[in-house]
């Protein structure tokens, strides 16, 4: 079953389009920063911050080129995805993609986020939101 592979809610995924800005609005409310990165990718670099507050942890983000300016021109919000903290990523996906759910990743994917590192892979709620699946490398 998988709801005994997870452990609980992970964090709050929310693209941006000024990372500067909105960490600072952030702070303002009483965040404090967890984490802070530069993803490099063939299109661009990812701009990510951790923010904590109370156990809740926010992940703002800032795509580049297409994807960033796309963000900007939502009307409706910009919640991204959720994720669920899992102690066994493979063995999620191996539950995940028997019970005939498609991932959107090929296999779980490595981020150097944190001390040693996640696993993570995203499927699709019927409405077309995603929902992560995140093992944070202890």
């Amino acid at each position: 079953m998988l709801s005994a592979r997870i452990t609980g809610f992970q964090h709050l995924g929310v693209p941006v389009t000024d990372l500067q800005r909105s960490k600072a609005f952030y702070l303002r409310l009483g965040f404090r920063e967890a984490l802070a990165t530069t993803l490099t990718m063939p299109e661009g670099d990812i701009l990510v911050a951790m923010l904590e507050v109370a156990g809740f942890v926010l992940e703002l983000y800032q795509l580049p080129g297409t994807g960033g300016a796309e963000i900007g021109t939502r009307g409706h919000g910009h919640i991204d995805h959720f994720a669920l903290d899992v102690d066994d990523i493979q063995h999620v996906w191996t539950t995940v993609t028997g019970a005939g759910l498609t991932p959107l990743e090929s296999a779980p994917v490595f981020l150097p986020f944190w001390e040693k590192g996640v696993y993570y892979f995203n499927i699709l709620g019927p409405d077309g939101e995603r929902v992560e699946f995140n093992q944070r490398i202890r």
